[in-house]
């Protein structure tokens, strides 16, 4: 009697309403790649596998019709250009990454799916089993990044640049580069055909680190003397890089260190609220591809240090940040109070075996935060107009010329400010350090579309002609003074 009163009860009670993804945004490495200091850096066959084997997951995750955490509305087979955003510096090694990744989110649609039928009545098969072309946005921040060894190498932003050298004169730095001389000489067995005996030193830590991992990836016979790569060697190796990136990238006295990580957030922030804004035209899903900067300094200024180790130094090749914009209102368009994010990372390739978890952000303890605590701590530290950019970093050139002049006049400037130098890169940088968070990418194809119609009408006055480069061998690292690291 007792069971049948409890069930009846259970059954008047309002049944939960089960939890929505309304919206995501996907920050991810590159996969597999060559060596930096062996430049141009190239995305290999096994990174491709990488990103793709990561696009499946999300698809599983977030878009097919079974998956577990579907995004609401979105297409599940044929994509709707106008529901996915994807966007990646101009940069072989991101941009092929990124068209590696999406094939595997929206893969080609096969037979029954590939084919259109002109008025005529001619029957046109699409290529590639019906492989679905998805444009690839180009982000001003992060060009050419990865065949840059200087962390700070394409992110434009002087005072940056300029913090970031000031750790070369801190006692840790000093302390490692004489206390590790002799571990870095005693490498040069492997590494002699790029390094030298004043280039191996704790000052190019991340590029020999890189060279070697490469090398142990991919080289099918032994290297030169491969059998000093230990694994203990290879841990020590991976631990001095993974501490000198990070002291590269964040410096808590020195916010505008992490400018990388400040542009991120706001363009994380700024697609997620058109999302909540206007759900009817947004985009569900934006996916960008970046350096693995960009994620140490994001880590730093969110407060995931203390989290979890995986946070401190270098992400792993195809490591991924997703920030699901989750509801459990039952209305297709739920109001702001009614939205919350949840943070996920995952260090290295995402697949079944291994997938990304939650984790808390800005030192709160909670995984799911509301949508105004969201918005509210990203703001704190986002870089979102082209005017704070420049005041941030102090560049006065290029773009910056009238931004500079009109910067103090912003009042949403944020603390990234502090560190600025004033110094000038005396190069469009300005220009190349982030996206204006009003116009998006849109303002960076627009830029790109000057640049190009310039450059045209150069080689046809000029009566020029494109020819083909050839690859670059392979070259000496360079040294971590002045411009790369």
């Amino acid at each position: 009697m007792l069971s049948q009163a409890l069930l009846l009860a259970c059954a008047a009670l309002p049944l939960a309403q089960a939890e929505t993804v309304l919206g995501l945004y996907i920050f991810h490495r590159h996969g597999d790649r060559t060596a930096k200091a062996t430049p141009p850096a190239n995305l290999t066959d096994f990174g491709y596998q990488e990103v793709f084997t990561s696009g499946t997951w999300f698809r599983d995750q977030y878009i097919s019709s079974t998956a577990a955490s579907r995004i609401s509305g979105i297409e599940p087979d044929l994509v709707k250009l106008g529901q996915l955003s994807a966007s990646a510096p101009l940069d072989n090694v991101l941009q092929s990454s990124a068209i590696g990744f999406l094939s595997g989110l929206y893969p080609p649609v096969g037979p029954g799916m590939d084919t259109q039928t002109l008025r005529n009545g001619t029957v046109v098969t699409a290529p590639l089993d019906g492989f679905q072309l998805i444009p690839v946005e180009i982000v001003t921040s992060g060009g050419n990044s990865e065949d840059s060894a200087w962390l700070q190498g394409s992110s434009g932003c002087a005072a940056a640049t300029t913090s970031s050298n000031e750790y070369f004169y801190t006692p840790d730095y000093m302390d490692l580069l004489n206390s590790t001389m002799d571990f870095y000489q005693g490498l040069l067995p492997m590494i002699n055909g790029t390094f030298n005996t004043t280039t191996a030193t704790y000052k190019n830590a991340y590029t020999i680190f890189d060279l070697l991992n490469v090398a142990s990836i991919h080289n099918t016979t032994n290297f030169n003397a491969s059998d000093l790569l230990t694994p203990p060697t290879f841990s020590q190796l991976r631990t001095l890089a993974d501490h000198h990136e990070w002291n590269l990238a964040y410096n808590a006295s020195s916010p505008v260190r992490a400018i990388q990580g400040a542009t991120l957030a706001a363009q994380i922030l700024q697609a997620l609220n058109a999302t909540v804004t206007a759900p009817h035209s947004a985009p569900k899903l934006n996916v960008q591809f970046g350096a693995y900067g960009s994620f140490t300094s994001f880590f730093g200024l969110a407060g995931l240090l203390p989290v979890a180790p995986d946070f401190y130094g270098v992400a792993d090749y195809a490591s991924a940040m997703v920030f699901e914009l989750v509801t459990n209102a039952s209305t297709p368009t739920p109001a702001p109070q009614d939205i919350a994010v949840r943070f996920r990372f995952h260090n290295g390739t995402t697949s079944n075996a291994s997938v990304p978890a939650a984790y808390p952000l800005f030192g709160q303890p909670a995984t799911l935060l509301p949508w105004a605590d969201f918005a509210a701590n990203m703001t704190a530290f986002a870089v979102g107009s082209q005017a704070q950019w420049c005041a941030a970093c102090g560049n006065t050139t290029g773009v910056c010329a009238p931004a500079s002049a009109s910067s103090g006049s912003d009042s949403n400037s944020t603390g990234s400010g502090s560190g600025s130098s004033g110094q000038d890169t005396g190069a469009s940088s300005g220009g190349g350090g982030m996206s204006n968070a009003v116009a998006g990418v849109v303002g960076a194809m627009v830029t790109l579309a000057v640049v190009l119609l310039a450059e045209g009408l150069v080689l046809v006055l000029g009566g020029l002609r494109l020819v083909s480069k050839n690859r670059l061998a392979a070259s000496p690292a360079p040294s971590a003074t002045g411009v790369k690291a």
